[in-house]
């Protein structure tokens, strides 16, 4: 922590320190009051004995202020003494070309967007590629200090499970992937035949879960107040940067220009929620997302500045835009009902994973075996998102929007155990590059890492500054917002 912040971590022999600020040495646990100094003070003459008492009164009162946040700052952060025991990454794919064609984006735009380095919808980029082989490098390198892999690839591949959605662009994601992590050893990723629908990141298209369409547009329409309409108002200045950047025309122009002749302003769009799609149709939401979503790939891609919304988005700019894209996302996935039936049968997998590992026992509907260490699972935003709403997750990281499944951003569960008392913990955070990392391709290292926040799981969490959560505690959690009906036992 930094700032005004206490900092953590300080050691001695068995003591614990912390360092408070306005203390210029370290508080620890039996240390007396007197043996923290409140800085350096400027010492005065003591121009009379009742000032000198006086001064001496205040003194006293901070010396027993400061003791009093030393103990407190203390109590409230215990020394972490957990292992990991396993770790579950649930990772969206990198960096893609857009997921329709440009002959149909262009109808949208006065100026005909850029050709992205792939050809083809939805294709992992090179840069994209890059980017996911020095997001799992970095993994390599934590999980490496946390004693989940020893650098020996080949060995440590046979406690380590890849499971990739069946799309081409996560399939080689997961292969960037795999090449930072395991760089020595052959790659071994499990995936469904590509005509097949796999059951762990689409229940509902794999016949595992059912949607009550009645029901989701009317719990979508039901968080909206029944007024989809709303949202024009809500939303009006992403809206509104969005149209000058597909017309072309200064943002606070007033009034604004009518669209180009031949062109379609997909702002207009009446948003309606309706049954016509899977999970729901969210109208001309829908359209807004598919003109917008080039703009974040153009940036994170690291195409010229000119070629990135035709030079007139920065990267605060798109970080409004998704916005838009985060709330058709939350409208179809965070959604109580449609989390439930989408996102069941991947969290329950996930549970059982966790308690197959602590327990040492295989179970029905865990993935991989007991003694696997790391399991990566490798989909879309749409099932981080899904999940995230099922178990009530939010993060916010630099440069995003809250809750942003970034491209190549992961959620993270770390199976934890004290070796003080032996209990199991589960502690969850997300991980992602911010834009500029993805732009610059940075290179990552322990000491340089990407953008990572703790997550607090609602019900569950305690209040330390990792959140954790004891396993017991999440299994109870989860198993409450889980919808057995939406779930298989199958591995």
């Amino acid at each position: 922590m930094k700032g005004r912040h206490a900092k953590i971590g300080v050691s001695t022999g068995s003591r614990s320190y912390v360092q408070v600020p306005g203390c210029s040495t370290a508080c620890a646990t039996g240390f007396k009051a007197r043996q923290c100094r409140h800085g350096d003070r400027k010492k005065s003459e003591r121009k009379s004995s009742v000032r000198h008492y006086h001064n001496m009164e205040i003194h006293s009162f901070r010396i027993a202020a400061l003791a009093l946040s030393c103990a407190s700052l203390l109590a409230a952060q215990p020394v972490d003494d957990t292992k990991v025991k396993q770790v579950i990454i649930l990772g969206r794919h990198g960096v893609r070309s857009p997921v329709v064609d440009n002959s149909t984006l262009n109808n949208f735009s006065t100026q005909p967007f850029p050709v992205f380095s792939v050809p083809g919808v939805s294709n992992l980029t090179v840069n994209g590629a890059t980017n996911e082989t020095i997001l799992g490098g970095y993994f390599r390198l934590w999980l490496t200090q946390e004693g989940m892999l020893t650098g020996k690839d080949s060995a440590d591949a046979s406690s380590v499970y890849f499971r990739a959605n069946n799309g081409q662009v996560i399939i080689d994601t997961a292969k960037a992937f795999w090449a930072g992590l395991l760089p020595g050893a052959s790659m071994n990723i499990d995936f469904y035949p590509q005509q097949d629908s796999d059951p762990l990141f689409s229940p509902v298209a794999a016949g595992i879960a059912q949607i009550d369409e009645q029901m989701a547009v009317a719990a979508v329409r039901g968080r909206l107040g029944d007024s989809e309409q709303s949202l024009t108002t809500a939303y009006g200045p992403e809206l509104a940067l969005t149209r000058s950047i597909l017309f072309n025309y200064p943002a606070s122009q007033t009034p604004a220009p009518a669209a180009p002749a031949g062109k379609l302003d997909v702002t207009t769009i009446p948003i309606a929620i309706t049954d016509s799609a899977s999970p729901v149709s969210i109208g001309g939401l829908g359209t807004v997302v598919i003109a917008i979503d080039p703009f974040v790939m153009e940036y994170a891609d690291g195409m010229p500045a000119a070629d990135v919304g035709w030079g007139q988005l920065t990267a605060g700019g798109i970080s409004q835009i998704t916005r838009l894209y985060n709330l058709a996302l939350d409208l179809e996935y965070r959604t109580p009902y449609l989390a439930a039936v989408q996102s069941s049968n991947l969290a329950s997998h996930i549970v059982r994973s966790l308690v197959q590992a602590a327990t040492g026992n295989v179970m029905t509907g865990a993935l991989a075996n007991p003694s696997t260490k790391v399991i990566m699972l490798m989909a879309a935003n749409t099932n981080i998102t899904g999940l995230a709403g099922l178990l009530r997750l939010d993060w916010i990281l630099p440069g995003y929007p809250p809750d942003t499944a970034a491209p190549g951003g992961a959620l993270v569960f770390e199976l934890r155990q004290s070796q003080s008392t032996g209990e199991y913990l589960v502690r969850t955070s997300y991980v992602t590059q911010t834009m500029d990392q993805l732009r610059n391709q940075t290179g990552l290292t322990l000491t340089a890492p990407p953008a990572t926040g703790p997550v607090f799981i609602p019900g569950c969490s305690v209040r330390n500054a990792t959140f954790d959560c004891s396993l017991a505690s999440f299994v109870r959690v989860a198993s409450r917002a889980i919808d057995s009906g939406s779930v298989d036992l199958m591995n």
